[in-house]
């Protein structure tokens, strides 16, 4: 009989070995519990219920006094101590167990086997796991649905869905054909999801219905996400419309991938169907996606209603939840709303102190968004690799350029995060728009990994404020090799040339774009009254009340003329002529979004705008005069951050 592969030999177990202290209280807790002590029935009892309780630590120590006082696990005890080393990602009691059954001869036992399968993957030994598999002599449909779920959790969807195929055509089928059941459909699900691959997705689809699995609650659910992976959203909604029977995992599926998918709309009407149809007790999963979708549409009042529903369920206090609601509040333009919430938490994750240190960022907060990393790390909490990239962005919105210089190379020093593209784009963005261009070149030129479309992107976007044609040709070559289909940065060097009235290199950008068929996503705003979300398009005429907002716009443009205001027309092509210009420039969505705020608020109370891109410089000059005029806090939220305008003032100094 071959052995298996172990670290530990033979002579190397013995009671002291264990890799979970053993203690006379715990050994007093586990005897009161036994009505024989010499009984492996007994002894299995006590694991089995710690097992599945969840007390993964206790389940071990029980198995390892068990060992000690001679007692001989059998078949049935292995699969608990197994689940439970799988639990605790304990490598070494696992093969501690391994080679006790081995010595036992008790390894290839089904029940043994598969939990031997399943250990070993959760503890991310696919080598080890798949020599188990391989060594089973009998394999049924779990020790199948053990090594496929291990391969798919641990990164490697394709090879879960090759060993699926051998299932289907090799040799469980040659010994009976045991069904596929939910688990093992499931797993191949998620390996779809993980794929995206939406042929592969369909054909997996067809089998289960197939063989009767599709109308399973937790296969439909899988089958949602999966097909919301691929794109393909009607798809996901026909395969929930179809269940036959849903549970609150159904609903959440459908919310998240609404959610998750740029559509909010759907996602928070899902969410008032779900309450509808009697989910009253909906969880914190549920709401923390509905929020992440306010958050999205920048819907406050909605967002503000769930609020009140985590209040009355006292879910406030709920890690997931309130690091949500700080989310949702920043993203709403709601930063002071925000740190209520996180002060009310009494546990936070960090998860929870990322998210606020990002919510001062966007909003220019930076000396803010640092003392909050202050408190984290006072805290005892370490700070990971998405919280340095909140703290860099918070020091670029800032202009933070010395904060931000020594956090880039204490993550390495200090903490022994590597930075990733992430953090190098907001160096790039911080030296770029200080004006530091060549230091953020050479800094590119020096990355250990390859630079991506972000970082050359936020290059490109610096030598744009500060007109460098030479540095922005550079950085566009690459990023129209690395993202060709991308039209935003044929733009972004055509206004470079304009900007310099190099008029015939801007009109050359400009003929490209026509002729390689690329298309400019459209600029759109839109703002949240009475809990309806209008949007805007450039020039829009489809509002009911597109006429009124004209005029309306038309009186405020009088009124800035007279304040001062200069329509800004320098990027606008040559060949136009002013008036077209100015009219161009009139008509852009933000300013649309903001007149119609405005018509339609009390005096006083604060315009909330989200723009889908940058905002542009003349109507952020526009908006400033505007909000002196019109006596209104008027908040943008661009793709870049958020810009408080107040008095003729921008919360960004102009810095963005």
């Amino acid at each position: 009989m071959k052995a298996p592969l172990l670290i530990v030999s033979k002579r190397a177990y013995s009671s002291s070995s264990s890799t979970i202290p053993v203690t006379t209280e715990t050994l007093s807790v586990h005897f009161n519990r036994l009505v024989d002590r010499s009984s492996a029935s007994s002894w299995n009892s006590v694991i089995a219920d710690l097992a599945r309780n969840g007390d993964s630590a206790e389940a071990l120590r029980a198995f390892f006094w068990m060992r000690r006082l001679s007692v001989a696990p059998g078949r049935s005890t292995f699969p608990c101590a197994l689940k439970s080393c799988a639990a605790l990602a304990s490598l070494p009691s696992g093969r501690q167990l391994h080679l006790q059954a081995f010595l036992l001869g008790l390894h290839h036992d089904l029940f043994v086997s598969s939990s031997l399968v399943d250990m070993y993957s959760k503890c991310g030994e696919l080598a080890d796991a798949r020599r188990m598999f391989d060594e089973t002599p009998r394999r049924n449909a779990v020790v199948w649905t053990s090594m496929i779920v291990g391969l798919v959790s641990n990164g490697r969807p394709r090879d879960g869905l090759s060993l699926f195929r051998e299932l289907l055509a090799g040799e469980c089928a040659e010994e009976g054909g045991e069904p596929v059941d939910p688990v093992l459909a499931v797993a191949v699900l998620s390996a779809c999801s993980r794929m995206a691959d939406k042929p592969v997705t369909s054909g997996i689809h067809g089998l289960l219905v197939r063989i009767g699995l599709a109308a399973d609650v937790s296969v439909g659910n899988t089958l949602i996400d999966a097909y919301a992976k691929c794109g393909d959203l009607e798809l996901a909604r026909e395969v929930f419309d179809g269940m036959e029977a849903r549970d609150v995992i159904s609903w959440n599926s459908l919310i998240a991938v609404y959610a998750q998918n740029g559509r909010p709309a759907e996602a928070m009407e899902a969410f008032q169907e779900m309450v509808k149809c009697g989910y009253v007790h909906y969880n914190a999963m549920t709401l923390s996606a509905v929020l992440f979708t306010c958050a999205q549409a920048g819907a406050l009042q909605f967002g503000k209603c769930i609020h009140n529903q985590v209040v009355r369920m006292g879910l406030e206090d709920d890690v997931y939840v309130g690091t949500s609601l700080v989310d949702m509040y920043c993203k709403c333009g709601r930063v002071v709303m925000a740190r209520r919430a996180f002060d009310r938490m009494q546990n936070r994750n960090i998860k929870s102190w990322t998210a606020m240190i990002a919510g001062y960022g966007m909003h220019g907060h930076g000396g803010k968004a640092l003392e909050v990393f202050a408190e984290m790390r006072r805290s005892s909490l370490r700070p990971n690799y998405i919280t340095f990239v909140s703290v860099l962005a918070a020091c670029s919105h800032a202009g933070l350029m010395n904060e931000g210089r020594h956090w880039f190379c204490a993550m390495k020093r200090e903490f022994d995060i590597d930075p990733g593209l992430e953090h190098y784009a907001c160096m790039v963005d911080l030296l770029g728009r200080a004006g530091h261009l060549r230091e953020a070149y050479d800094l590119i030129m020096g990355m250990r990994i390859e630079p991506d479309s972000v970082v050359w992107g936020a290059l490109l976007a610096a030598c744009r404020i500060h007109k460098d044609v030479e540095l922005g040709e550079v950085s566009a070559r690459k990023l129209f090799e690395l993202d060709p289909k991308n039209c935003g940065y044929y733009v972004l060097l055509s206004n470079i040339y304009a900007n310099a009235g190099m008029w015939s290199d801007a009109e050359r950008m400009r003929t490209l774009v026509k002729c390689r068929g690329l298309v400019k996503p459209p600029g759109y705003s839109s703002v949240e009254l009475r809990g309806r979300i209008h949007v805007f398009l450039s020039g829009d005429k489809e509002h009911p009340q597109h006429e009124e907002i004209y005029s309306y716009l038309a009186m405020l443009m009088e009124k800035m003329h007279a304040a001062g205001y200069v329509t800004d027309t320098g990027s606008v092509l040559h060949d136009v002529d002013q008036e077209e210009k100015e009219t161009v420039l009139h008509l852009h969505s933000e300013k649309l979004a903001v007149a119609f705020g405005i018509m339609n608020t009390l005096p006083g109370a604060a315009i909330q705008v989200i723009k889908n891109l940058r905002i542009c410089g003349d109507c952020h000059t526009a908006i400033k005069v505007i909000s002196k005029i019109a006596s209104r806090e008027i908040v943008i939220r661009d793709s870049n951050r958020f810009h408080h305008f107040r008095d003729g003032w921008c919360s960004c100094g102009d810095y963005w």
